[in-house]
């Protein structure tokens, strides 16, 4: 596109010199013809004939133009020029008498020979011109484009959680660059969007961390309540806010990417089982028993027993645990995910339709949290004949 746009304005500047020159030569050739003519008449006034050895000047010249003549026999003065051709040249003319016409013609061979060497210098000065342009757009194009790219996938990286992704493009001092004001400005953003999410990772973690010591004496102190049916309600209240105060400050820590990982080879059938088994969970387990996996068994319980719970609270019986290959799939027979769960992902304090409870909507989140430490990921769908399905995808042991 930029070097079209330089062709035709080199075209068009090319064009205009090209005219002006040739307005100029037009305009000397009439002139010196002119002035031969008068020169030519008063050699006829004075002698009373035109020396016809000399070509450029005749009486009633054969080869005069038809249209020069009926001029000149009209009692106009003008001129004839012809710049094409084989024989260029310049013609001018006046009455002699009544029928008679006076000429001189000048050759203009000089003047078409100066008009093509300008044609083709203004030729190759443009192709120069034009490559050049195409060569100097072509280089800041792409260093644009590849610091464009640069923002773009810097911009993505922050959108999917690395708050530490930065372009670090130069800014330079003085100079107006407007890819420098964008890179700048990605970067404010990121930095300013970092520190408000770690100052609410920190209010969160503060909170939740603080909370932990009152819970505490609440719950000891709800033990010593005399049994009853208003003890049973203080004890359950207290011990799900406890439940929260917790999840709490494991998502703070997942947010803020400090979990390591202790991953061991395991037969994921087997692990699986037994962690329905501790957890005394009532649902359908089948599966390949023999697969392996490098996980986190803590983890890991930790993912299932959410996802268990989750099936168990917000959905129907019966709740069923496949395992297949390197996958554990955990499926409800209730309503399904809301559509815009599974569009934008679970969200914090948000269960998602209304048909499928009430909660916290932490459950999901420390899930997903936890796959990602682990090197796993959490599939959510619903099955074709209703019900929610989780799958856990694990890394074959092999593989890690």
């Amino acid at each position: 596109m930029l070097a079209s746009g330089c062709a035709l304005v080199a075209l068009a500047i090319g064009g205009l010199i090209h005219h002006a020159r040739y307005e100029q030569v037009a305009d000397q050739a009439r002139t010196n013809a002119t002035a031969e003519l008068v020169r030519v008449r008063k050699v006829y006034v004075a002698t009373g004939s035109v020396d016809h050895e000399d070509s450029a000047a005749a009486i009633d010249s054969p080869a005069l133009p038809a249209p020069l003549r009926a001029a000149a026999l009209a009692k106009r003065r003008t001129t004839y020029l012809r710049l094409d051709g084989d024989h260029p040249a310049v013609w001018a003319a006046r009455p002699i008498g009544e029928k008679s016409v006076l000429s001189v013609k000048l050759p203009l061979d000089d003047a078409r020979d100066e008009l093509h060497e300008l044609d083709n210098q203004l030729i190759a000065w443009g192709t120069v011109v034009v490559a050049l342009a195409a060569l100097g757009g072509a280089a800041v194009a792409s260093r644009v484009s590849r610091d464009l790219r640069t923002a773009a996938a810097t911009a993505r990286k922050i959108s999917e959680g690395d708050l530490d992704a930065r372009i670090n493009h130069p800014r330079p001092p003085r100079t107006k660059d407007e890819v420098a004001e964008l890179a700048c400005a990605v970067d404010t953003m990121a930095t300013t969007l970092q520190q408000r999410l770690e100052a609410e990772q920190r209010f969160t973690a503060d909170v939740a961390h603080e909370l932990r010591t009152p819970l505490t004496g609440l719950q000891t102190a709800a033990e010593l309540l005399p049994p009853g049916r208003p003890t049973e309600l203080v004890r359950n209240r207290v011990a799900a806010l406890r439940t929260l105060t917790e999840d709490l400050l494991e998502v703070a820590r997942l947010d803020a990417r400090i979990e390591q990982p202790d991953l061991e080879v395991h037969p994921l059938g087997k692990l699986v089982a037994g962690i329905i088994q501790r957890a005394g969970y009532k649902a359908e387990f089948t599966g390949d028993m023999d697969a392996l996996v490098r996980t986190d068994a803590r983890r890991l319980e930790r993912i299932l027993a959410n996802l268990i719970v989750n099936a168990r609270r917000h959905g129907s019986a019966p709740v069923e645990i496949l395992v297949a290959g390197t996958c554990v799939t955990v499926r409800d027979h209730g309503p399904g995910f809301p559509e815009h769960l599974l569009a934008e992902g679970p969200q914090r304090f948000l269960t998602g339709a209304k048909e499928r409870g009430q909660g916290t909507g932490l459950g999901l989140t420390i899930a997903l949290g936890q796959a990602e430490v682990i090197g796993a990921r959490v599939e959510l769908g619903n099955a074709d004949d209703g019900g929610a399905l989780a799958t856990v995808v694990l890394p074959a042991a092999d593989t890690c």
